[in-house]
């Protein structure tokens, strides 16, 4: 019975450090967008990479001296 006098306030302080961490990710907005990652695993970012390196390769096409 002695045990119970440490279990019950050890279970006491991590349920409500189960809830401060609950409440933080509420307030700091973690919950905001729940469709979104699982939409965005099903797009490619290939074709946002290469339009990237177009645009670069463009730019530094345009900055070379022509002669």
């Amino acid at each position: 019975m002695s045990v119970l006098v440490y279990l019950i306030p050890a279970a006491l302080f991590l349920g409500l450090c189960g809830l401060a961490a609950f409440l933080w990710s509420l307030k700091s907005g973690q919950f905001d967008d729940l469709e979104g990652a699982a939409y965005r695993v099903l797009f490619d970012d290939e074709d946002e990479q290469r339009s990237t390196e177009r645009e670069t390769r463009e730019a530094n096409r345009d900055d070379e001296p022509r002669g």
